[in-house]
């Protein structure tokens, strides 16, 4: 579904991802795992749409993104989500995710004057989307507050909820139990395996290796901006130069 072949992004002599590679197959949940700074986040960005490759190349069903606006590669199915989540604060939680709703009829000016029928079918069917992924996030209860409430784990799950209004085929979530504390983390990572077991594929960033070995089958270890190793979790938790680089013995 997805493939990264020799990535890089340099910043003047600073190479932040160099010649990264991997792959990420239909209806995995696949893990990126690294030291801080190892350039984890600077992949999502460039995978993502929000930053340019140096140099590589990013397949995403069998056709190249990376030349793709972060816009494109989202009506393609590609979402993401943030280490800090960022809703908007005075908005409410359906609100926040009512924006996030993609090609809506609504969104062109003559399309809302001549069309009212279909602005309205297509506004009704994305409030009941809306409802009905903040139930499953248990946070239908606040569906109606304004986001500044939340904590931050009720934040990550408004995020989870908002990248899924998007309908994506494949998700990069960037340490979704990152400050979370372990209740909702549990929650969290429950959510995670319903959406790959109704068919969302995910590549995620995360330091709870207790998650990664949990989620995923796969894992791609990452330092000083390169592939450092690849294999499921208890293979590279074992792999000497890991241990060094990131586990610390």
């Amino acid at each position: 579904m997805l493939e990264v072949r020799a990535v890089s992004r340099h910043f003047g002599g600073i190479k932040a991802v160099d010649q990264v590679s991997l792959r990420v197959r239909r209806g995995e949940i696949v893990g990126l795992i690294g030291p801080n700074g190892a350039g984890k986040t600077t992949l999502f960005n460039l995978v993502a749409g929000t930053a340019k490759p140096s140099g590589g190349e990013i397949v995403l069903h069998d056709g190249r993104i990376d030349g793709e606006g972060a816009h494109r590669r989202l009506a393609r199915g590609l979402g993401r989500t943030f280490q800090i989540p960022r809703p908007f604060a005075d908005m409410t939680l359906v609100e926040n995710l009512l924006v996030a709703a993609q090609g809506q009829t609504g969104e062109r000016i003559l399309a809302s004057w001549f069309k009212p029928w279909q602005v309205g079918r297509e506004e009704h069917g994305n409030l009941d989307r809306a409802h009905g992924l903040l139930d499953f996030v248990t946070l239908a209860k606040l569906a109606h507050e304004p986001a500044r409430i939340l904590s931050g784990g009720q934040r990550k799950l408004l995020e989870l909820a908002r990248v899924m209004m998007a309908k994506p085929a494949i998700v990069l979530l960037d340490e979704p139990a990152a400050g979370v504390n372990p209740s909702l983390t549990e929650t969290i990572m429950s959510r995670i395996a319903e959406l790959n077991r109704q068919g969302i594929t995910f590549l995620i960033i995360e330091h709870d290796m207790d998650l990664i070995a949990r989620l995923c089958a796969h894992v791609f270890v990452m330092a000083g901006g390169r592939n450092l190793a690849e294999g499921t979790p208890a293979e590279v938790v074992s792999d000497p130069l890991v241990i060094e680089a990131y586990l610390g013995g």
